[in-house]
């Protein structure tokens, strides 16, 4: 197994392989550490048997990386990080929220293959750009995705290959819009709002008992819920600086817990939310389209 560096055209856009990592029948499960500071970047299963292909339209050296690679008995660590030559700091964040990217940083595309037949742990950060994240033919253990100021689209066609342990969102100031996130399979997700704005979209039917933690500290979370036939149960604590909206089919069952139809001690299948929100704003759906404006 090995790791190869080449500079095959993909396309007319110029968009070349960069990285290539082999696979062997010793590998059991996949443990992948990817990180890029600005860019377009999107991640989706590859048709071939590699454990990881990238592809980009940057020359090797108008660009920095660093790259590791280890077994850990059937587990194959992989740490790669992609960087321009410029550094996404706040300053530089804040200037891309504001006024968008320049055509330096338009320009600097990835696209990341995984292997369908394989299982991973993904943890995933962005910095400026934008990411678009398809999990379909995936089988994935553990998600971790964080963003800066980054604008990232998670989704999925199908339900995950296997169960999930837990799916992880970090925003910062980017916004983050997690579509199915029910498909995932996730026994725990955990949602932590800086300033930016994150949508968990459970709307399709979920498969497994899952519990929500999150904490909103001046951003927006928005939360669209499935339909009465899957039991719900949400306590939030808030501060006189926030605002809740609240679904208007869900009731109020004291301290700051609500409840839908489907709802009863020791019911299985439970979607269960523990928000904590400062000074943002929490908005509870049914519909997506309650949640356009965001």
């Amino acid at each position: 197994m090995g790791i190869g560096i080449i500079s095959t055209t993909l396309s007319v856009a110029q968009v070349k392989k960069q990285f290539s990592i082999d696979n062997n029948d010793e590998i059991q499960k996949v443990d992948l550490d990817f990180g890029v500071n600005s860019g377009d970047c999107s991640i989706k299963a590859s048709e071939t048997n590699e454990l990881l292909t990238v592809y980009g339209n940057k020359d090797h050296d108008s660009y920095s990386h660093s790259f590791n690679k280890e077994m850990d008995g059937g587990i194959c660590k992989i740490n790669l990080m992609l960087e321009d030559d410029k550094s996404a700091g706040l300053s530089r964040s804040i200037s891309y929220r504001m006024f968008g990217s320049d055509d330096k940083e338009a320009a600097n595309q990835w696209k990341l293959f995984l292997s369908p037949k394989k299982i991973y742990d993904l943890n995933l950060t962005y910095g400026i750009g934008n990411a678009d994240i398809n999990l379909t033919d995936l089988s994935l253990e553990k998600v971790k995705i964080k963003t800066g100021s980054a604008d990232v689209k998670i989704q999925a066609l199908d339900y995950n290959n296997v169960a999930m342990d837990t799916f992880y969102v970090q925003v910062d100031m980017g916004s983050v819009k997690v579509q199915n996130i029910n498909r995932s399979k996730a026994n725990h997700v955990i949602a932590d709002v800086g300033f930016g704005d994150l949508l968990l979209d459970f709307s399709d039917k979920g498969m497994v008992a899952t519990n929500v933690d999150g904490s909103v500290g001046a951003g927006n979370l928005m939360i669209i819920l499935p339909d009465d036939s899957t039991p719900v149960k949400i306590k939030i604590s808030e501060s006189w600086l926030c605002q809740v909206n609240m679904a208007k089919h869900l009731k109020s069952i004291g301290n700051n817990t609500f409840v839908n139809e489907s709802y009863y001690d020791g019911v299985e299948d439970l979607l269960s939310f523990d928000l904590d929100v400062s000074m943002g704003k929490i908005l509870f759906s049914k519909s997506p389209t309650s949640t356009a404006k965001f």
